[in-house]
């Protein structure tokens, strides 16, 4: 495959400590479409798929729970066929480029809907655009955890990636604030700038994250071919995995039912439509900001109490949302900056636990499964977001709440107890899934002079 110039990059191998800004910054750079695409997927598409295309919320909620039963079996075995096998392209770079291919066949018909769109073709296009990414999330996870050998170098990786998702949501979020303003009835045209923004973004980063840095993942000479079921018994073996995959889950799906629900919330709650799509880009905004913040913050207290602190401050924010009434505008302000500094606090730390998970179990038993791990992460993160659609809209439409209707005070309240205590409640599990979590720095740097012997 064509390298971009040398001369753009430093040298990097896997045991190098530090890389390069710029190759970072490209190798980060397909986080781009992924996280393009998580944004509308839980905030816009299931309220412009109800509202225009006649789709009910609880028939919204059951496709993606369903697509999530399908996501139980694709993601692990994604992850078992990608720790052995091999490429001259790399196995990281190989799975990539085929995911890239569903990945965007999909995203077509999510983003660009045909005439008789209905509920098996939302079903159908959800069961390979999930498919798609899965193929590309899971390697690109596991490539990013074999960059580098260091601990807080790790964390470094995962910031960009997590900036790099960030800007992401913020164009996604830029364009519907801009098309509230100039056609806020056209939701064609929203859908259309998500799917440009998605497909367009997968043209220009694949190639530069695929040469930024070497594909060289370790051989798999200890890793004889395993079957579906001891794959799960592996997993249901390692405790430390679990608890990282049980706070992310809690985590993803806090922030997705605040995600989806904040258009309904500031639409019908706030009675401010037109700040439906300004007030989840000014939480973002401030996202990107967060990132580097939460770094600094990991240097000093470690990984998993760095994630604890960000998921406390978090249910704090959530639990201030109770005093918000719609008279109280000027306090969501304040408390949507407050999310937009705090999120990502849980998600940075968690991806970089991953892969020094994956060198303590590689140190006891010898064999890599970076990969496995990484795809039962990127599972329990799709996972929370199917559970945030699939039990908070059902859960909202059964206290009462009608999209696009008038709503009885008691139905709007319900939207408010659903829309604060959800998430302050998955929040709170997440920072108790990493309470007296043993491996920090100083067990780490162990582990990785064990493994050099």
């Amino acid at each position: 495959m064509a390298t971009l110039p040398a001369s753009l990059f430093a040298p990097a191998t896997r045991g190098s400590r530090r890389l390069t800004p710029l190759r970072l910054a490209a190798f980060s750079s397909l986080t781009l479409p992924i996280y393009a695409a998580q944004g509308p997927l839980a905030v816009y598409l299931p309220a412009i798929y109800a509202e225009h295309y006649g789709l009910s919320l609880a028939t919204i909620g059951l496709i993606f729970l369903l697509e999530r039963v399908w996501g139980a079996i694709a993601d692990p075995l994604i992850g078992v066929l990608g720790d052995y096998g091999s490429s001259r392209l790399g196995r990281r770079r190989t799975w990539i480029l085929a995911g890239a291919v569903v990945y965007a066949a999909a995203a077509s018909t999510l983003f660009f809907p045909p005439a008789g769109f209905g509920a098996p073709l939302l079903a159908a296009a959800l069961f390979l655009f999930y498919l798609g990414w899965s193929m590309i999330q899971i390697p690109y996870l596991a490539w990013s955890g074999e960059i580098s050998r260091d601990y807080d170098e790790r964390t470094r990786i995962a910031t960009y990636g997590t900036v790099a998702g960030s800007i992401a949501l913020l164009l996604v979020l830029i364009l519907p604030t801009i098309i509230d303003q100039l056609r806020p009835e056209d939701a064609a045209l929203k859908l259309a700038s998500f799917g440009l923004v998605v497909i367009g973004g997968l043209v220009v980063t694949l190639p530069l994250a695929l040469t930024a840095v070497e594909d060289n993942s370790r051989p798999p000479v200890a890793n004889a071919r395993m079957p579906f079921a001891r794959a799960v018994r592996l997993i249901l073996g390692e405790t430390l995995l679990l608890r990282v995959i049980l706070s992310d889950f809690a985590v993803t799906t806090g922030q997705l039912i605040r995600s989806a629900l904040i258009v309904f919330f500031v639409s019908a709650y706030m009675g401010r439509p037109e700040w439906a799509s300004g007030l989840f880009l000014f939480q973002f905004v401030f996202g990107i900001a967060a990132g580097p913040i939460w770094l600094r913050i990991s240097t000093r207290l470690g990984k998993h109490r760095t994630a604890i602190l960000g998921e406390l401050v978090q249910v704090a924010i959530n639990l201030g949302l109770l005093f918000v009434t719609p008279a109280r505008f000027p306090l969501l302000l304040a408390l949507t900056l407050a999310q937009g500094l705090a999120q990502g606090s849980g998600n940075l730390m968690l991806r970089s636990m991953v892969a020094d998970v994956a060198d303590k179990h590689r140190l006891e038993t010898g064999a890599d499964r970076t990969t496995l791990f990484f795809s039962v992460f990127s599972l329990t993160s799709k996972a929370g977001m199917a559970a945030a659609i699939g039990i908070a809209l059902p859960l909202v439409a059964w206290l009462g709440f009608t999209p696009g209707a008038a709503n009885s005070p008691a139905a709007l309240h319900g939207l408010l107890l659903v829309f604060a205590l959800g998430p302050a409640a998955a929040h709170l599990i997440s920072a108790a899934s990493l309470y007296r979590f043993p491996l920090d720095q100083a067990e780490h740097a162990r582990i990785r002079r064990a493994l050099a012997d």
